[in-house]
C-alpha cells in the first residue's frame, strides 16, 4: 500500500481547503462573551456542523456544554465490525490580542511568503480542516475503512471546561477505539512528530487589598502600603534570580529523556532579542515540557497614560500554572494558592479565585496505533522517522476522555509547528504541512483499520 493515490488526492483538494479555512477563519469565535460577541462562535459551530453533514455524516448535533458554549458531534458509520476512531479539533480561537500588530486582519485568511496567516489557521480551525481532507481522501481511494465520530470544541481556549462535563454525564458519545487529537503540531515543518506528554494547567486570579481608596502619593506615600507595589514583590515570589518557577511545596527538577530542544533553535524560534538570557535551568526540552512553569499573564493596574501620582488601594493579577505529568493539576493550585496567600507582603488582603484547571497527560506509545501512525507518517514524510516530543501547552479533555475510556489509544498530532507563532499576533499555518499531516491521517486510518483485522 503506498501513500501515492492518497497524496495525490489531497494536494488536488487544497484549493477547496484554503477557501474552507479562509470561511471559518473568518469567524471571531473567541469564547469569552467579555471580549467578543457570542454569535461569532455560533456562527464557527454552525458552519462546522453544515460542513459534516455535507460529508455524510449523522446525528450531527450542537452540544450546550455547561460553561454555556457550543462543541460540535457528527458520527460517521464505517463498515460493518470496524473500529471506531473520534477526531478531535476545536473551533474557538485565543483573542487576536493587538490588532495593528497584525501585518493582515487576525480573522481574514492572508498568504504571504508561502504561509496562510489568520487567527486560528493552525491552533486549531486548521485541524477541523485536516480531518476533513483525510476523510475526504479515504472516500475518493477506497472509502473510509472505520467509523468515525468528530467533536469539535467551543470553549479549549477558554479552559473552563464545558466539554469535559458534557462528556462525563454522556459517557457513552464519545466512546471509541482511538482517539486522535489533532491540537498539537510537528517539532518543526518537515518534522513528522507526535506528542506524547501535555503539560496540565491551572489559572487563578489573585487581589490584594490594602487600603479603602487610593491616596495622594505625595501625601501618603513612603508609608501607606501601596498594594501595587506589595502585587509586584509577591509575583516576584514565584521566580528564583534564574526564573525558575518556584511554588513552595512544588518540585521541579524533573529530566526530558525524549527529542532535545537546541537552545539556539529554541530562541530564534521564540525570537529571544540578542543578548537576553533564557530563563530557568537544566535542557530546554527539561523546562518546557518536564518541569513546572509559571506565568503573570496579566495584571489590573493604571495605565501609564493618564496615570495620577496615587497610592494604590488594589491590584489584581491572573496567573497560570503549567503542570507537567507526574503532578496532579488540583494539589499544585492548591500549593500555588498557599504560597500567594502565604507571601503576600505587609499583611495585605488576598483574595484568590480558580478560573480554569487541566491535568497533564502521558501517552502510552506502545499502543497498536501508534505503531499504525508511525507508517503513516514515513509514507507521508519520505526519509523521515516519527518523532515524539512533549509540549508546554494544555488540553484539559486529554485527561476526561483517558479516564472515561482507559481501553481507548489517543495519539497527539496536528499543525502548530513552531513557525505557526499560535497564540501570538501573526499566527499562520503551513500549507505544506496541512497536506501532509491531512494525508497521515488518512493513512493512518487505512493502517489501523487493516491492524485491527490481522
Amino acid at each position: 500500500m503506498t501513500a501515492r493515490p492518497i497524496s495525490e488526492t489531497v494536494a488536488s483538494l487544497m484549493p477547496r481547503a484554503r477557501a474552507e479555512l479562509a470561511e471559518l477563519v473568518a469567524f471571531p469565535s473567541v469564547a469569552d462573551p467579555a471580549q467578543f460577541p457570542k454569535s461569532g462562535s455560533e456562527a464557527a459551530a454552525k458552519w462546522v456542523a453544515d460542513a459534516l453533514r455535507a460529508e455524510d455524516f449523522t446525528d450531527v448535533a450542537l452540544l450546550d456544554t455547561p460553561d454555556g458554549t457550543q462543541s460540535v458531534y457528527g458520527y460517521l458509520p464505517g463498515p460493518e465490525g470496524a473500529p471506531t476512531v473520534l477526531l478531535y479539533a476545536h473551533y474557538d480561537v485565543q483573542p487576536p490580542l493587538d490588532e495593528s500588530a497584525w501585518l493582515s486582519p487576525p480573522f481574514e485568511l492572508t498568504e504571504r511568503d508561502g504561509r496562510w496567516y489568520g487567527r486560528g489557521a493552525a491552533d486549531c480551525k486548521g485541524g477541523f480542516i485536516m480531518h476533513l481532507l483525510a476523510l475526504r481522501a479515504l472516500k475518493a481511494n477506497g472509502g473510509v475503512p472505520v467509523s468515525v465520530k468528530v467533536i469539535a470544541e467551543g470553549s479549549e481556549e477558554q479552559g473552563t471546561g464545558g466539554l469535559e462535563r458534557y462528556a462525563e454525564a454522556h459517557p457513552e458519545l464519545l466512546a471509541a477505539d482511538t482517539i486522535v487529537i489533532g491540537d498539537t503540531g510537528n517539532f518543526r515543518v518537515g518534522v513528522p512528530t507526535v506528542t506524547a506528554t501535555l503539560r496540565g494547567m491551572t489559572m487563578l486570579r489573585v487581589q490584594l487589598d490594602t487600603l479603602e481608596g487610593n491616596l495622594h502619593s505625595g501625601q501618603f506615600g513612603g508609608a501607606a502600603p501601596d498594594a501595587l507595589a506589595a502585587m509586584i514583590q509577591l509575583l516576584a515570589s514565584l521566580r528564583d534570580e534564574n526564573g525558575t518557577t518556584t511554588v513552595d511545596g512544588l518540585t521541579g527538577d524533573a529530566d526530558w529523556d525524549g527529542l532535545q530542544y537546541p537552545e539556539a533553535e529554541f530562541r530564534q524560534d521564540a525570537k529571544v532579542l540578542d543578548g537576553v538570557e533564557l530563563i530557568g535551568t537544566g535542557t530546554v526540552a527539561d523546562r518546557i515540557w518536564a518541569r513546572p512553569a509559571v506565568t503573570v499573564i496579566g495584571i489590573d493596574c493604571p495605565p501609564v497614560v493618564g496615570a495620577t501620582p496615587s497610592v494604590q488601594a488594589s491590584a489584581r493579577a491572573q496567573i497560570s500554572l503549567r503542570v507537567p505529568p507526574g503532578h496532579d493539576a488540583a494539589e499544585a493550585a492548591k500549593l500555588l494558592t498557599a504560597h500567594l496567600e502565604s507571601r503576600a507582603p505587609w499583611g495585605a488582603r488576598v483574595t484568590v479565585e480558580q478560573v480554569g484547571q487541566g491535568q497533564p497527560f502521558r501517552a502510552d506509545m506502545s499502543s497498536p496505533a501508534y505503531t499504525a501512525m508511525a507508517a503513516a507518517m514515513r509514507d507521508a514524510y519520505p526519509g523521515q522517522e516519527m518523532q515524539s516530543s512533549g509540549m508546554g501547552g494544555s488540553i484539559p479533555l486529554c485527561n476526561t476522555l483517558a479516564g472515561l475510556y482507559p481501553e481507548a489509544e489517543i495519539l497527539l498530532i496536528g499543525l502548530s509547528e513552531p513557525e505557526a507563532q499560535i497564540h501570538a499576533v501573526n499566527e499562520s499555518v503551513s500549507p505544506e504541512e496541512l497536506e501532509r499531516m491531512s494525508v497521515t491521517e488518512a493513512l493512518f486510518l487505512r493502517n489501523y483499520a487493516e491492524s485491527k483485522k490481522a
